[in-house]
């Protein structure tokens, strides 16, 4: 498997060129942190996000990403470190930043018995400027439901309405955070519908979600998270190449009579095999070539006295880059 140096490497070259271009830049932080009692949730982060495409912070729960986002939208005070909005700064430019982002919260309440047209008309009362509240009901797809009250609507629909209510100010820069998390698979493709709409149009959007599929469908660039750091950067691709192979070969084992325990020197030596890893008693390999690397695996633990049981293929993903860094899985608490 790849030196995860590598990955710093890239993450520093890649910093170094977008710092290049300040008038590209929608985001930028710089050693930010903050810390709760004993918690560091957000540990000298560094970080510029271009304008016009779709970024994303990715990381499992706890690992930074809302305390982050609500920093750079004003809710939350960092305890060190500058962040920089379109080229501005909450210090002395609050009101004009408010004007010019939108936020959706990872939970949003609003009156149950407003009806979706009076919220949004609401919403749009806030701008000097911004979209037609006709507009952003129907990007949100709510036709049907202008008159329905809110507390009548599906999950999926007020997600899709908090979305609204963050996009009928034109915002410049858009903060979706966690905008999916419990919402069923039809609910979900909706809401990737509306962000993929957003980001062809060419609007800057930063993403949070603890979804690697998401994240892989959507984002032009993420970074993971983890305890507060920022661990990896780059496009889904760059990041699932470094794994150090296209596929993932994932099984346990049950020891035979006369077998004993796998040898990991053994199976990294198969041609095609690019690095193993155990996790909960499984094994994962990393795999260039699946057709013929395979079989050279099985005849190797038969070799051994060993029966591979729950095996399985994967093609690798940003789950498998977070495992590779942390030795843990993406969602785990």
């Amino acid at each position: 498997m790849e030196d995860w140096d590598a990955v710093d490497d890239r993450m520093n070259t890649e910093a170094n060129l977008m710092a290049g271009s300040a008038s590209d830049c929608a985001l930028a932080l710089k050693g930010l942190r903050k810390v709760f009692g004993d918690v560091v949730a957000v540990d000298g982060i560094d970080l510029e996000v271009r304008r016009g495409e779709c970024f994303g912070l990715l990381g499992p729960n706890g690992a930074g990403k809302t305390t982050t986002i609500e920093i750079c939208e004003g809710l939350t005070t960092a305890d060190a470190g500058d962040v920089h909005l379109l080229g501005l700064d909450w210090r002395d430019a609050a009101a004009e930043l408010r004007q010019r982002i939108g936020v959706q919260l990872q939970e949003t309440q609003l009156p149950e018995k407003l009806t979706v047209e009076e919220i949004l008309r609401l919403f749009r009362s806030f701008y000097r400027k911004g979209l037609a509240v006709e507009e952003t009901i129907r990007m949100a797809q709510l036709e049907e439901k202008r008159k329905a009250r809110i507390g009548t609507l599906s999950g999926g629909q007020k997600q899709r309405l908090a979305m609204a209510c963050a996009l009928v100010g034109d915002p410049d820069l858009l903060f979706l955070d966690e905008p999916t998390t419990g919402l069923d698979p039809q609910a979900r493709r909706h809401l990737w519908d509306l962000v993929d709409q957003l980001r062809s149009a060419g609007r800057t959007i930063i993403l949070t979600t603890h979804y690697m599929d998401e994240a892989e469908h959507l984002c032009d660039r993420v970074a993971i998270m983890d305890h507060g750091k920022m661990i990896a950067l780059g496009t889904p691709n760059e990041l699932i190449a470094s794994v150090g192979g296209d596929h993932v070969v994932e099984f346990a084992i049950t020891m035979q009579a006369d077998g004993g325990p796998v040898d990991a020197t053994t199976l990294t030596a198969i041609p095609g095999v690019q690095g193993h890893r155990v996790d909960a008693g499984l094994h994962q390999l990393s795999v260039v070539e699946l057709h013929t690397t395979v079989p050279q695996i099985f005849a190797a633990l038969d070799e051994m006295g060993l029966q591979p049981v729950e095996f399985r293929t994967h093609s690798a993903t940003l789950e498998d880059v977070f495992v590779g860094l942390t030795g843990r899985n993406l969602r785990d608490e």
